[in-house]
């Protein structure tokens, strides 16, 4: 199972010399917005897989889930008491 972690937007943009404020031109959402999905997950969460496939087209990536790190964890095992 996995969890997402951190956004890797700021990344992705630094390795692509790109500011929030032109990727936002580029896809009409505001800069603001952007600077949220970077630096408050926490407060506003994961952005929408609409805008995720957005932002992930404009800075060329295969996949929209890219946008994000992901954290492998184990499933919970279920409680042996449960089962008797």
């Amino acid at each position: 199972m996995y969890v997402v972690g951190e956004c890797r937007l700021r990344t992705l943009l630094k390795e692509r010399n790109m500011s929030q404020a032109e990727l936002g031109r580029r896809t009409g959402y505001s800069r603001s917005q952007i600077g949220h999905w970077i630096n408050d997950r926490d407060k506003v969460g994961v952005m929408g897989l609409d805008k995720a496939r957005t932002i992930a087209k404009v800075l060329g990536l295969d996949s929209p889930y890219d946008l994000y790190a992901w954290t492998e964890v184990s499933a919970a095992t279920p409680d042996k008491a449960a089962s008797d």
